[in-house]
């Protein structure tokens, strides 16, 4: 049995120390880097619905890294956002990961689509009630796989934000929009882990 070990981290960067959380497996050759909306912080939406999936995640032997961005305003800078996602990436790689995905919710959506256009080690990517600002680049990502989420009931981010992404993006690309979710998505929260999961099962698993 591997063996899996959380624990708080910090990562050096260029731009400061970048406050992370690291659900670690031994031997692990696919990670996934996780990141929040603009008030940062290391649960994520749908009533914490990141360390659920990192221990998720574990358990299928994948290496997860939820990411705190170290700047926390509204607009959230989408450039530094970025540096934090590939500071993530880049540490991930430094412990052996191969494959890597990032998931990214509201504001950190559109962190990840750029964090992606940027760098061609990351190999799948999820979005959560994403915004469009910053995520003009999504055209460029592709052969990257890309899902994108949403709920129906968001007034905050309204679906037709991941509608437009999905237009622009290349294949494979997959669209879910959940009927009776907000943009925390908490009301379908499960149908979200479950979708999540598979995504990068399916994407990251087995080269």
């Amino acid at each position: 049995m591997t063996e899996r070990v959380i624990q708080e981290i910090v990562i050096t960067s260029e731009r400061g120390g970048v406050r992370c959380a690291l659900h670690w497996v031994d031997g692990a050759a696919s990670g996934v880097v996780m990141v929040g909306g603009g008030d940062g912080g290391l649960d994520g939406p749908a009533e914490a619905l990141y360390p659920t999936l990192g221990e998720d995640l574990a358990e299928l032997g994948f290496a997860t890294l939820r990411v705190d961005f170290r700047v926390h305003r509204f607009p959230g800078d989408v450039d530094e956002g970025v540096a934090d996602v590939l500071a993530g990436v880049r540490y991930l790689m430094e412990q052996g990961v191969e494959r890597v995905g990032v998931l990214g919710h509201s504001f950190g959506g559109a962190v990840v689509i750029e964090a992606a256009a940027r760098e061609p080690a990351i190999r799948s990517v999820v979005t959560l009630a994403t915004q469009t600002a910053g995520a003009q680049r999504v055209g460029e990502i592709a052969p990257v796989p890309l899902l994108l989420v949403h709920g129906l009931d968001d007034v905050r981010l309204s679906a037709d934000c991941s509608r437009m992404l999905h237009r622009m993006a290349g294949e494979p690309k997959q669209l879910e929009l959940l009927e009776g979710a907000t943009h925390s998505l908490r009301q379908r929260r499960e149908d979200v882990r479950v979708l999540v999961r598979g995504w990068f099962v399916g994407t990251l698993g087995d080269g």
